[in-house]
């Protein structure tokens, strides 16, 4: 069952967003995942379909405010106007709030690409969640406070990626081990989004999607929220 709610953020405003709920809902974990920078579209309506389908109440904010990008140009502007400070700490914080008031006793979190970026942010900015997994994206790493993160990370990261260069992950690292982060972070010989399985329709030749590959980080993501979510 999915539907588009309203919720408030620690600061009183409110932010739609999109709501995938698993048969026998109550009581589930929940999951906020977070947007590529094409926005809440049915690409990633379906991500939370599919966590639904898994069992987790699901819930996607719509950091855009009802716009979505279809070319590389539009989804540029869109994410520039973006507040990665405000989206994490406002509109992510306040779905994670939302999911663990509504019933949700544990909740993650987790994005793509941009919404990789924000799920970094997100572990050092919400104390509430209870997980994060990124996918291919981090924010500038000035912006990691490592030390404030409490929750366990999983990563999932496309050695060819022309849009989040591998060499920054290794940085991460260093800077997650100093802190005594609990980290786990897998390299796929892939180029960016390659989870995303519209990817190869939107003509870039940095964008590819790799089945196999999706899969396999599938699988680990499932098992790294089951364990620390169920």
């Amino acid at each position: 069952m999915s539907s588009t709610i309203s919720f408030p953020r620690p600061d009183g405003q409110s932010v739609n967003g999109y709501l995938a709920e698993p048969a026998g809902a109550a009581g589930a974990p929940g999951i906020v995942v977070i947007q590529e920078w094409w926005g809440l579209n049915d690409q990633i309506r379906g991500v939370a379909d599919r966590l639904a389908a898994a069992g987790y109440r699901a819930l996607v904010p719509d950091l855009y405010r009802g716009k979505s990008a279809l070319e590389a140009n539009e989804a540029e502007h869109l994410m520039k106007g973006l507040d990665f400070g405000d989206a994490a700490g406002q509109d992510v914080r306040g779905a994670v709030q939302y999911l663990k008031r509504s019933g949700s006793r544990r909740v993650g979190v987790t994005g793509f690409c941009m919404g990789g970026a924000l799920t970094l942010l997100s572990a050092c900015n919400v104390p509430e969640a209870d997980a994060a997994c990124i996918w291919y994206g981090y924010p500038p790493l000035e912006y990691v406070d490592a030390a404030k993160i409490k929750v366990p990370l999983m990563g999932h990261w496309a050695t060819d990626d022309a849009a989040f260069a591998i060499g920054g992950v290794d940085a991460l690292e260093d800077k997650l081990r100093a802190a005594g982060v609990a980290y786990e972070f897998f390299r796929y010989d892939c180029k960016h989004a390659f989870a995303n399985e519209t990817a190869d329709s939107k003509n870039l030749p940095f964008l590819k999607y790799d089945p196999q590959a999706a899969d396999l980080a599938w699988g680990r993501t499932m098992q790294f929220f089951a364990q620390h979510l169920k």
